[in-house]
């Protein structure tokens, strides 16, 4: 990799954390990008879903690398389509197309967390959401899909849920899951606090 093509270093931490994120992160372009992964195959030929988890304290900085991507990717490698879906933003218009939204806001704003929550229950069922993602933002078929912002999401959608739910659909299709928190290949530990259920079938995109 070229030195215009390796993401600047980040600031606003140690020169060893600065150094440890960035060398991270000038490996994901190249992991992405091999004819295994593009095969969607993991290790031992499973099911090829990837997890990228950092500490929750560089959030900005993984985005800004996430902003920087697109165009290493359409410099090096035209020929990939690589799908970046922010969660957040697929809530919205989820919310939005089902007349949730206002509703939800007005809600959270009189009634509290709790009762949001307790109402979002049957609309942001997977069975629903996850359909949803797939027919509106991967439907041109890419060959690659980044899924961000699943910390925003939280609770109203777990990971380890969403990523249950995406496993038939996509099959052997390449996912990437940015996670700010902790996975160790077991367990996920959302912020490296919220401990979510045992998730075997994703494996680390860069340990």
């Amino acid at each position: 990799m070229s030195q215009s093509d390796q993401y600047p270093p980040p600031s606003g931490f140690s020169h060893h954390e600065d150094d440890q994120l960035r060398a991270r992160l000038n490996q994901v372009a190249e992991k992405i990008t091999r004819p295994d992964f593009l095969a969607g195959q993991g290790l031992g030929n499973e099911l090829g879903f990837w997890i990228f988890d950092y500490a929750p304290e560089h959030e900005l900085q993984v985005r800004a690398y996430l902003n920087f991507l697109p165009s290493l990717m359409a410099r090096q490698h035209p020929d990939i389509k690589m799908a970046q879906v922010n969660l957040l933003e697929v809530l919205k218009d989820y919310l939005t197309e089902r007349g949730f939204l206002d509703k939800a806001i007005a809600m959270q704003k009189s009634k509290g967390d709790a009762a949001l929550l307790k109402a979002l229950r049957g609309p942001l069922h997977m069975d629903k959401f996850a359909p949803y993602l797939i027919r509106h933002y991967l439907s041109h078929e890419p060959d690659i899909v980044l899924l961000t912002g699943v910390g925003s999401l939280w609770p109203m959608v777990r990971a380890h849920s969403l990523l249950n739910a995406l496993h038939g659909p996509l099959g052997h299709k390449p996912l990437v899951l940015f996670y700010p928190g902790r996975y160790d290949g077991q367990t996920m530990s959302l912020f490296k606090q919220i401990k979510s259920n045992n998730y075997y079938r994703a494996f680390a995109l860069v340990p």
